[in-house]
């Protein structure tokens, strides 16, 4: 059991990591044709960088700068030994480029303090303040300075948490960065990764933290922490045990990580998370951007999203592309991603992106080898498996059409018309819904494709359905829910999930499993419902009285085949993905008690005058070639 758990926990530290785990070039190949060297980068405060080189011993010609800044480690740290590939995905290593990998501010050999997404200057009050753009500024100039046969150009990637200061470094970049590629990167904490809406994801953050979130002491951090023992693959029950969260630190933590403390003394959207807050950074920005994530991507959606559309809204005029293939978090980087769960692409979608996107993009700005002919938004169609490419995104020719919680569980384009009717249903927050009939501790990254039967089977879930359609519909761009809710509570969690589901009798896939009646998860979100108003002031509900909430549930480019339904999902816990919201309005839920969970019967309208709903934008049928 305790081996299982270091398998366990170190592949969901890798998952946030995201370091590239595609197939690997041969290590013998990268032990001959490069040489690997260490170094010191001294930053403008005094601090040293700990930043290797692999270069190429090819001296007849000069090659770009390809950089990722991570705090994930950057191994072997022994001066013998060599990585086992190089680079965003592994044909980069036989291109040709100067790969340089670099520990960020305080973390493993790099000097200096570590912050977790460290607050971007607004101002800098002298030639000393440092942020991370400062830092990637500092890194470049000394590079192309000191690195021997670089061409003077420098590209710089990352996944993830290394998205984020791929981002960061975009910022008033350094004028030798010509392009950068941020993959699932953070970008507001409070609304991506461990926060939605307030809504605290707690099956991903506790085992992050656990192997994270310790704080770095004065010795280097050559070794990474030995992996926990939970003693159960159950997280269900696992975080049932826990009870209230204010039990974490006697029972796990002990105290020891920094920043979950922070975390729990900051539930509201407040000066220290709209500090961590990159986007409205995200100004004069001047190398060419490639922003990458996947339509499955557990952790950063929120990132992916509101990082293109920043860059987009902020720098007119600049090279910004929006790649989406239909990937969980950092796939994109493996030798093969033809599935998720039970859900098959119909094709190595992983090779197809390295080879004909991120390759070409890289390829075009560092080293003006050819055309990239990369449009706008470089899109994968979940449901009909084929890559589409649009100009604009979302696409400008959506018809915008509601979908109306209407009698009986369907789901219809047309308004309610009863002046009296709602659906209700009793939420307890100690029998909460599972986030997925998969035995799982952490958070799973299928449940992103899973089946969602399980839950349309439970008393506590709203289910509304389309009749079977009778032609193929196409969702592209934002998904907003407006639910028009009461509770008999003061406090509550409204989830929202769009569902695919497939016709009874449908064969099975290409895994060999039978998809009858699967009820494809597509789309969803949660907010804290305290948050309705503003992220800022929470405030209780009214017991029984209506409120409208809106939510948004990021966006998709998914095809509902011709005799499938459209189904869309409400219930008010999600667990353990999701904390358990007490459903009694307390000021801080991370220090709830036991006896503030309590039974809550919620209701959902649908009346003209409180008809909840999805609003979705619906792309046109492409006319077949004459």
């Amino acid at each position: 059991m305790a081996r299982f758990w270091i398998v366990f926990v170190i592949s969901v530290f890798l998952v946030h990591a995201a370091p590239p785990a595609h197939a690997q070039t041969p290590a013998s190949y990268i032990r001959d044709n490069y040489t690997r060297s260490t170094h010191k980068i001294k930053m403008r405060d005094g601090i040293h960088l700990y930043t290797i080189v692999y270069a190429p011993k090819d001296k007849s010609q000069k090659f770009p700068i390809i950089m990722t800044r991570t705090p994930y480690s950057i191994p072997p740290y022994e001066e013998d030994k060599h990585r086992f590939s190089l680079g965003p995905n592994r044909y980069f290593a036989k291109e040709g480029y100067i790969f340089v990998y670099q520990d960020v501010r305080g973390r493993y050999m790099s000097e200096g303090v570590y912050q977790n997404m460290r607050p971007q200057l607004q101002k800098k009050g002298g030639p000393k303040d440092i942020d991370e753009s400062t830092d990637t500024f500092d890194s470049i100039d000394w590079l192309v300075k000191n690195v021997p046969n670089n061409n003077g150009k420098v590209g710089l990637f990352g996944i993830s948490y290394p998205g984020f200061y791929t981002a960061a470094g975009m910022v008033n970049a350094h004028p030798a960065l010509k392009a950068a590629s941020p993959q699932a990167p953070i970008a507001d904490w409070f609304f991506d990764d461990f926060f939605h809406h307030g809504a605290f994801f707690l099956s991903h953050a506790f085992p992050f933290f656990d192997r994270f979130g310790d704080p770095r002491g004065p010795v280097l951090q050559t070794k990474r922490k030995t992996a926990p023992n939970y003693g159960t693959v159950d997280g269900y029950r696992f975080f049932l045990d826990i009870g209230p969260l204010k039990n974490v630190n006697p029972k796990h933590y002990k105290n020891q990580i920094t920043f979950w403390n922070e975390m729990m003394e900051h539930p509201t959207y407040d000066k220290f998370w709209k500090e961590r807050n990159l986007l409205p950074h995200l100004k004069n920005v001047a190398p060419a951007v490639m922003t990458v994530g996947g339509w499955f991507d557990a952790e950063d959606l929120y990132g992916i999203f509101n990082t293109y559309q920043a860059v987009e809204k902020q720098n007119p005029g600049i090279f910004n592309v929006l790649v989406i293939g239909p990937w969980a978090h950092g796939a994109w980087s493996r030798s093969d991603a033809t599935s998720l769960g039970h859900i098959n692409f119909g094709s190595n979608t992983a090779e197809f992106y390295q080879k004909n996107i991120e390759l070409p993009f890289f390829n075009h700005h560092l080293k003006a080898k050819c055309q990239h002919k990369l449009p706008e938004a470089y899109v994968f169609e979940t449901g009909k498996n084929q890559w589409r490419q649009f100009d604009h995104w979302p696409p400008r020719n959506v018809m915008p059409m509601s979908f109306f919680f209407a009698p009986k569980g369907r789901l219809t384009t047309q308004a309610p018309k009863e002046k009296e009717a709602f659906d209700s249903y009793l939420s307890d927050p100690n029998k909460p819904v599972p986030t997925t009939e998969r035995i799982a501790f952490g958070m799973p990254q299928e449940y992103m494709t899973d089946d969602m039967r399980f839950a349309s089977a439970r008393p506590d879930v709203l289910t509304y359905q389309t009749a079977p359609l009778g032609r193929d519909v196409t969702l592209a761009g934002p998904i907003n829910a407006e639910i028009h809710v009461a509770t008999t509570g003061t406090d509550s969690d409204w989830i929202v999930k769009v569902i695919d589901v497939f016709p009874d009798g449908y064969t099975k896939n290409a895994l060999g499993k039978p998809m009858g009646g699967y009820q494809m998860h597509v789309r969803s979100e949660v907010i804290r419902g305290r948050y309705r108003n503003s992220f800022s002031k929470p405030e209780p509900f009214l017991p029984n009285e209506p409120v409208k909430i809106k939510l948004t549930l990021q966006d998709v480019l998914h095809t509902f085949k011709k005799g499938h339904r459209i189904m869309v999902q409400v219930h008010s816990t999600w667990f353990p993905l999701v904390d358990r919201n007490p459903q009694k309005y307390v000021p801080n839920i991370f220090f709830a008690n036991d006896a503030d969970f309590t039974v809550a019967t919620q209701r959902v309208y649908r009346t003209p005058d409180r008809a909840s709903r999805i609003r979705v934008g619906i792309l046109p049928t492409p006319k077949a070639p004459r």
